[in-house]
């Protein structure tokens, strides 16, 4: 298991068997301090046993990086994100898109070829403007991507949308 350290709201890998994670399966971001990992590729990959995260030589349990995931507001992000990880799908974000990930199909990496897909995520009871709905798809397509609407619902049900551009 290799040793991580949370870092404000990132996990760093200081080992090099660390760069591992990111060459194999293109978890993180390689920077000068090490891999760095957001705080849901972190704690995707404590539960599937692959790291352990220390902060001020404390190891943190399981539960403690759940706790600051929900404070934050970002557990529909990680149900979405270890949903599409455990189909066998490569994950980065979305920032630069508006959207929250960027999916890229079994077999495709960053690198090798481009993502297929943005993810946006809602919940069964919020309400998005169709203006804004529009927009995204808008972006998608403008991209030569699709859009993935993620909806989570009351049970941590995950139902997908595919919603695509279309000349009438």
């Amino acid at each position: 298991m290799l040793k991580s350290t949370l870092e404000n709201d990132l996990i760093i890998i200081k080992d090099e068997k660390g760069m591992n994670l990111y060459s194999k399966s293109y978890y993180g971001n390689i920077t000068t301090e090490g891999l760095q990992l957001s705080l849901i590729e972190g704690l995707y990959l404590l539960e599937k046993e692959k790291i352990s995260i220390y902060k001020e030589g404390r190891e943190l349990p399981p539960d403690e990086i759940h706790r600051i995931i929900h404070e934050k507001g970002l557990f529909s992000r990680y149900l979405v994100y270890q949903d599409l990880r455990n189909r066998g799908y490569i994950i980065k974000t979305g920032f630069k898109y508006g959207s929250e990930f960027r999916l890229y199909e079994r077999g495709t990496s960053p690198g090798e070829g481009h993502s297929n897909y943005l993810v946006k995520i809602t919940s069964e009871n919020d309400h998005i403007p169709l203006k804004d709905l529009s927009s995204y798809v808008r972006v998608a397509h403008g991209v030569n991507k699709y859009l993935l609407l993620a909806v989570v619902d009351e049970e941590n049900d995950i139902t997908y949308y595919n919603i695509e551009w279309t000349r009438p």
